[in-house]
């Protein structure tokens, strides 16, 4: 009866230590996120450079009428490149639907791909992405030189290339409004740009 009240004494001490050591460590993973800022899009040397003008480029919508690249009429376009096999891509339409509610003043989002009409068109339907344009054009890939996804290219709205690059998380995704405000393209440019005294 004595070994049974003190092991049971002992697992209940171990119990208690582990739930301090979960409450701990959670602590240091909150002051690690903390400390690390997130990472821009990661801007590629390829295509347009930063400030260019986009390729005059007309391009079909599975979802309206053609589509001129560069907007026009005073707004801003997000071409969002994307896959139907890419599973960061499908879970960064949530983002790229509060991006396009929220700036619906002056920006227009436009979802790009190429490839087969009938996958896209799947696509479309269940991830009930009828509302925005959707470009089906590997022209406009090759005009990028988009060769990771998802990609993204904010266009402003004369038609040039504000900011570009890879983008994996929502973060990366608002990195590019952050970059057309401040002028430095990516964070890489940044932190490789000399330190001004």
């Amino acid at each position: 009866m004595e070994l049974l009240i003190f092991t049971n004494i002992v697992l209940w001490i171990t119990v208690l230590v582990l739930i301090g050591v979960v409450f701990a460590l959670a602590r240091q993973i909150g002051i690690l996120f903390e400390r690390v800022s997130p990472v821009g899009a990661m801007i590629s040397d390829n295509g347009p450079e930063i400030g260019a003008p986009v390729p005059a480029l007309t391009l079909p919508n599975l979802n309206g009428e053609s589509l001129p690249l560069g907007g026009g009429e005073g707004r801003a376009q997000l071409v969002f490149f994307l896959s139907t096999t890419c599973p960061i891509c499908k879970a960064l339409l949530p983002a790229i639907r509060s991006i396009r509610d929220d700036e619906a003043r002056w920006l227009d989002v436009v979802l790009a791909s190429d490839g087969r009409e009938a996958a896209h068109r799947r696509l479309i339907e269940s991830e009930d992405l009828g509302s925005f344009p959707y470009v089906l054009s590997s022209e406009l890939g090759m005009a990028f030189k988009v060769a990771k996804l998802p990609f993204a290219v904010l266009i402003g709205p004369h038609g040039t290339v504000l900011a570009k690059g890879l983008v994996n998380s929502r973060e990366q995704l608002e990195s590019l409004f952050t970059a057309s405000e401040t002028g430095v393209p990516s964070l890489q440019a940044a932190m490789s740009a000399p330190l001004s005294a």
